[in-house]
């Protein structure tokens, strides 16, 4: 290696470490091939078809209900104000309690209108005493004209004068009897049945009183059972209900006392009954709607008038409808559908024309028949397409599928 210049030194040193790139190269070739000389990967089993619970459409006969929002208001309601003024003695009731008719609510000073009644009295009994009087006076003429003692002319005055204190005993009973009703209506009763409200004049306060709205405002009371609630009914469907009653189907609210069920705030189904009872002569033409009442029964004085309440009318004619539960129903944009299973267990999206609820049941109108198969569980585990475990639920709540009830 001495004999060599510097160029075969460098060849030579760049021989003895060329080697070992080219062995481990070696050795992952040789690794890969072992690796390829086995058995194949196993492919990953299916998954199985995902467990849903189906049910078929509850078939019976149902009928449409409308909603509407009411405010209830009572059937009575009256201001009570004195008929006589003067200073208020007693409140004799207490506030917000129940009060039947008769039932004394306020005293006022009764003795200004005793002593006008002692007046009358007085001024009774003397025309009373004059009728006596001018009685003998024209008896006197009568006999006394049969001897031509007097004339003609005197029995005449006379007869007159009894005729005038007549008039003046009558205008003295009449005065009497003023001021008798006015000693009694010191005492203000209740004029009806129901809650009363705060009493709004206390003991001591001086009152005004007339018979011609202009008297001091006591306290209030609205009559509670039964109770009005009213709503107003959009022209579309008032136009509707015309329709159906021209057809035939549905009765006038006019002429019939149509049911209604109310639902009060707070709760999730109606708790109330009654029956239409009143439609407006016209409709508002600032809303386009159509002042309707109804009466309902509030026997337990729960309902208070000013509260709100939704209100359902019979909407149609009964008919034979298909129903499912409304858990079942799906939402696809702008569509409503159900899953229905065919008969290879593979899941079918079926676009729906959904119907009011009726007892739990959503009423189907279009998109369904009676043996369908409908997944009413496990609807995020079904794919359009694809195969699943169906079993078959009990029917549901309101009757059999496909039976009539």
């Amino acid at each position: 290696m001495t004999g060599l210049d510097g160029s075969e030194q460098f060849v030579k040193r760049h021989d003895f470490v060329s080697p070992r790139p080219r062995v481990i190269a070696g050795l992952l070739a040789a690794a890969f091939g072992l690796a390829g000389c086995g058995q194949p990967t196993p492919q990953a089993a299916a998954p199985p078809p995902a467990p849903v619970t189906v049910a078929q459409p509850v078939k019976r006969t149902v009928t449409d209900w409308d909603e509407f929002t009411g405010r209830f208001e009572a059937m009575e309601e009256v201001q009570v104000r004195p008929r006589v003024g003067g200073f208020v003695n007693s409140v004799e009731f207490q506030d917000g309690a129940i009060v039947r008719q008769g039932d004394l609510l306020y005293v006022i000073d009764p003795r200004p209108f005793e002593a006008v009644a002692t007046q009358a009295e007085g001024q009774l009994s003397d025309a009373r005493a004059k009728v006596e009087l001018a009685k003998r006076e024209l008896d006197r003429g009568l006999s006394l004209v049969q001897t031509s003692a007097v004339s003609e002319q005197v029995v005449d005055q006379r007869r007159q004068a009894l005729q005038a204190a007549h008039a003046a005993e009558t205008q003295a009973e009449g005065a009497l009897k003023v001021a008798k009703l006015n000693i009694e209506f010191t005492h203000v009763t209740a004029p009806l049945t129901g809650r009363v409200s705060r009493h709004l004049v206390s003991p001591g306060n001086l009152v005004q009183g007339s018979d011609t709205g202009t008297s001091t405002l006591l306290t209030s009371i609205v009559t509670l059972d039964p109770i009005y609630i009213y709503f107003d009914m959009d022209e579309a469907t008032f136009i509707k209900y015309s329709k159906l009653w021209f057809e035939g189907r549905r009765p006038s609210s006019r002429d019939t006392a149509n049911p209604v069920q109310v639902t009060l705030a707070g709760e999730t189904k109606p708790s109330r009954e009654g029956s239409i009872n009143f439609l407006d002569n016209r409709l508002d033409v600032s809303t386009g709607t159509l002042r309707s009442r109804a009466v309902i029964k509030n026997t337990d004085l729960s309902i208070l008038p000013g509260q709100f309440g939704r209100v359902r009318l019979i909407g149609s004619a009964p008919y034979e409808a298909l129903l499912i539960p409304d858990v079942a129903v799906a939402t696809d944009q702008s569509r409503k559908i159900v899953f229905v299973v065919k008969p290879d267990d593979t899941v079918e999206a079926r676009p729906v024309t959904l119907g009011p609820l009726d007892d739990g049941l959503r009423v189907i109108r279009e998109g369904l028949k009676a043996d369908d198969r409908v997944i009413i569980n496990g609807i995020q585990r079904a794919r359009v397409g694809a195969k699943v475990a169906p079993q078959t639920a009990p029917a549901p709540a309101g009757g059999k599928p496909g039976d009539k009830s």
